[in-house]
């Protein structure tokens, strides 16, 4: 049962806040989100909590505005949630709440992830927080290729106050050295584990609450999972379908459209289906839990994503045995082998996307072999094994050069020299 403290909105599930300072449990990391909320960047965090050994480190997540019912997916019991409840726009309390959730949790690592959290960097320095990570896992629609000057001047400043990044991708590595201007050493690229147990290959067509008879005997399935946000562009995805049932009269018999998610372009979506008039051969069932057993309904997974770090949902599908359709965007190219586990696609192309599809309709033993080999590659370079191993390290090295720093201090006034170098990681 979760206990509300009044004041700042935190919850905790099990275990006092204050417990962030007792000198005898392990090291606290303290991880800043915007929401928590479904969404690739939350479920990766809820997989490394989840997963990582209870003996190492504990774990509190500070959500800027509010938490949702996905906080059910953390297993933990000794898991600290605080809602800041930010207000939409300039909202001056929320830094006085944070500092104050952060002099209580009283964290060894501050741990914020994407743009909107970047300020908390300050706060947190403010509150007294030892070391401070911050991590890249996608880029906003305001700002696609990650070029805004604006944005990248506050994230260079913000820079003073980062001890280490982490980022999902190469792609995302690169260009936090490249353009935003951070040290190479500073930076460390991990990739997001899955869960290849709950996400496995069963093709199976009964999903509870799909359309009666929507799935034909010989039916091709498409479709994709994730917030209907225009960077997700999911339009694009139901123009393409659309253009492949309009100009390929027969796939009515057989091509189904799948889009799980709720947002912005549920109604745009809705729209463009009807008008024209393949209405009946889609569905769109909102946001559901039950992601495992919607991905085993399908035969191919497409990610129409403007912009990616490294998608969570093309991983899940890779675990499934799906062959994935991608957008050639940020980490995508870095999952997707084009034309042996899946295809990349332009953005923003329904008909280059309807033109990869259509590869499937033509040849009906390729979606189960690319799956094949996608499952195998899920299994080989993304398990969550690995990601939580990788996340250890970092935190551990970066707990291990605070000692340093106190041994070169206290050396350095005794007249002894110390020659620490940092790691390269990039």
């Amino acid at each position: 049962m979760n206990r509300v403290r009044a004041g700042d909105g935190s919850r905790s599930r099990g275990v006092d806040v204050k417990s962030g300072c007792d000198s005898t449990a392990p090291p606290l990391i303290v991880h800043v989100i915007f929401r928590l909320a479904m969404g690739g960047l939350e479920n990766g965090l809820v997989n490394l909590i989840n997963r990582m050994p209870r003996d190492r480190y504990r774990h509190a997540i500070v959500s800027l505005t509010d938490v949702t019912e996905f906080q059910q997916r953390i297993t933990r019991d000794d898991v600290t949630i605080v809602a800041l409840h930010k207000r939409p726009g300039h909202d001056l309390g929320v830094y006085r709440r944070a500092w104050r959730a952060l002099r209580r949790l009283r964290p060894a690592i501050v741990h914020t992830r994407n743009f909107p959290t970047l300020e908390f960097l300050a706060v947190s320095a403010c509150a007294g927080s030892a070391r401070r990570i911050h991590g890249e896992h996608g880029r906003e629609i305001y700002d696609l290729d990650g070029h805004n000057r604006t944005y990248n001047a506050f994230r260079k400043v913000m820079s003073l106050l980062v001890h280490r990044y982490v980022t999902v991708s190469r792609d995302l590595a690169e260009w936090l050295v490249k353009i935003v201007g951070v040290p190479g050493p500073r930076v460390t690229q991990i990739y997001n584990g899955v869960d290849t147990i709950r996400f496995h290959p069963r093709r199976d067509r009964g999903v509870p609450g799909s359309p009666p008879g929507f799935f034909p005997p010989e039916a091709l399935v498409i479709g994709t999972v994730g917030r209907m946000q225009v960077v997700k562009d999911q339009v694009t995805l139901v123009r393409a379908f659309a253009h492949i049932l309009k100009t390929v009269p027969e796939a009515r018999q057989i091509l189904r459209l799948i889009i799980v998610g709720e947002g912005p372009l549920y109604e745009e979506s809705l729209q463009i289906l009807r008008a024209e008039q393949c209405e009946q051969f889609a569905w769109l069932p909102g946001a559901r839990s039950d992601i495992p057993a919607l991905l085993n309904a399908l035969d191919v997974f497409v990610l129409p994503s403007l912009a990616e770090g490294v998608s969570n949902t093309i991983l899940e599908a890779m675990a499934s045995g799906l062959p994935v359709i991608a957008t050639a965007v940020g980490g995508n190219v870095e999952l997707i082998e084009d034309g042996r586990t899946g295809f990349l696609v332009p953005a923003a192309d329904p008909v280059g996307m309807a033109n990869a599809i259509r590869r499937y309709l033509d040849d009906r033993e390729l979606a189960p072999r690319q799956g094949a080999e996608a499952r195998k590659k899920a299994e080989s370079d993304f398990s969550l094994a690995a990601m939580v191993t990788n996340y250890l390290a970092l935190y551990d090295g970066l707990l291990a050069e605070k000692g340093r720093r106190v041994e070169n201090r206290c050396s350095t006034m005794s007249g002894v020299s110390n020659d620490v170098r940092p790691v390269r990681n990039l």
